[in-house]
């Protein structure tokens, strides 16, 4: 063994470990605060009761609000992910839950309507800031397992989506709509905590691009075209799920309003945990082979929820929208490694952007469509877009 090998070994292992410690203390900070600017963004339906009766808004008022947070906390993330790889500060990922904690938190103290739309859209541009950049910083740093940490951070933002409305509800119950900025105060400690110690730069081989290059994407624009289309489809099922179920139970099947509420909060949380399985299961066996499995076997559990009564029903529910998020972390992690220098871009390519498109088309047609013939059959088009989703993933590259 040569004296410059005892050297070198040492200082290579001390440098991975410190690259290891770092990148676990940004997985932790980061999930801890996609679980925080996401329980943000599931405030708006615990409120909007509320809000109408305050501002003595019309339904298609509160409609017009909601289209207006997705919009700007989901279609916005493509252009928030261009800005973080053109501009590398970390405070798009700092920022955007205090941004996002003291604008929605605070809506019971707009002075009107139009003041209203102002809020909303501020805090959806703190929920969107936060997103595409975190998303890359992630798994930096890890060579192996990336998936998986991906799937800790997503559902970690997957938990806090399903907590939001139960969180909102309790602090307006509790103190009064005009005082819910208190709920703001998660969102200040971790935008905290985050600037204080989220580690930086933690692996020299996935430099941010300086400018936007598109010969990247364009070289790998097929795969990354259906990765998109993919998570199209499954946004489409999900995000119009848990927008009707609620109205579904209770109007078609009976269920009490909190019933209902409490039903949708097990099936977003499931979804959380089958984000993690994912994640865990595309390190063993390859995302190709994840998604395949997610986009036919969520299909028949879906359709038990809508052909069956009863606990049947409720299982076939959490079974199908747990095996049906099997690919949000699998969807993001391999459109990174197509585009490794636009990972911010990519990685709001599929998650906001997709989500806010399939929300903004779907939710309003499965409305119109539940109004010319029932929320059942409604519900039953949506589930047969996995097949689809499957047929799409059978080109993915191998």
């Amino acid at each position: 063994m040569r004296s410059s090998d005892v050297v070198v070994e040492p200082e290579t292992s001390a440098r991975e470990a410190r690259v290891a410690r770092a990148g676990l203390l940004s997985l932790l900070l980061l999930s801890c605060g996609h679980f925080c600017v996401d329980l943000y963004s599931g405030a708006l339906g615990a409120l909007q009761p509320l809000l109408v009766r305050q501002f003595r808004m019309t339904l298609t008022d509160a409609g017009i609000l909601g289209g207006l947070l997705v919009f700007s906390s989901s279609v916005m993330q493509l252009a928030y992910g261009y800005l973080s790889d053109r501009f590398p500060t970390r405070l798009f990922t700092a920022l955007g839950p205090a941004v996002a904690g003291v604008f929605i938190s605070s809506l019971g103290l707009a002075p009107g309507y139009g003041w209203l739309l102002l809020m909303v859209w501020l805090g959806g541009a703190g929920i969107a800031t936060f997103h595409p950049q975190a998303s890359a910083k992630a798994a930096l740093g890890r060579e192996e397992k990336r998936a998986r940490a991906m799937a800790i951070f997503i559902s970690s933002g997957t938990l806090g989506f399903a907590s939001g409305p139960t969180y909102f509800s309790l602090v307006s119950g509790w103190l009064g709509l005009e005082r819910t900025y208190w709920a703001a105060l998660p969102g200040l400690v971790i935008s905290t905590l985050l600037t204080a110690f989220l580690p930086w730069g933690l692996s020299g081989k996935s430099k941010v691009a300086s400018r936007m290059n598109w010969r990247p994407l364009l070289g790998v624009w097929k795969p990354l075209a259906i990765l998109y289309a993919l998570v199209f489809i499954r946004s489409i099922v999900q995000v119009t799920f848990a927008q009707f179920i609620p109205l579904y139970l209770h109007l078609e099947r009976g269920y009490s309003v909190a019933r209902a509420n409490y039903t949708l909060s097990l099936y977003l949380a499931c979804g959380a945990v089958g984000g993690f399985v994912g994640g865990h299961l595309a390190d063993r066996f390859g995302g190709r082979v994840v998604i395949l499995i997610s986009m036919l076997a969520s299909v028949p559990f879906l359709g038990l929820f809508l052909f069956s009564q009863g606990l049947l029903s409720v299982l076939g529910l959490l079974v199908g929208g747990l095996i049906l998020l099997f690919t949000i972390p699998v969807n993001v992690v391999m459109a990174q490694e197509l585009a490794p220098g636009q990972a911010g871009t990519v990685s709001a390519l599929m998650m906001g952007f997709a989500w806010g498109m399939a929300g903004l088309v779907f939710i309003p047609l499965t409305g119109r469509i539940s109004d010319l013939f029932s929320i059942h059959q409604a519900l039953m088009v949506l589930v047969g877009f996995p097949i689809i989703g499957f047929w799409l993933a059978l080109r993915l590259p191998k």
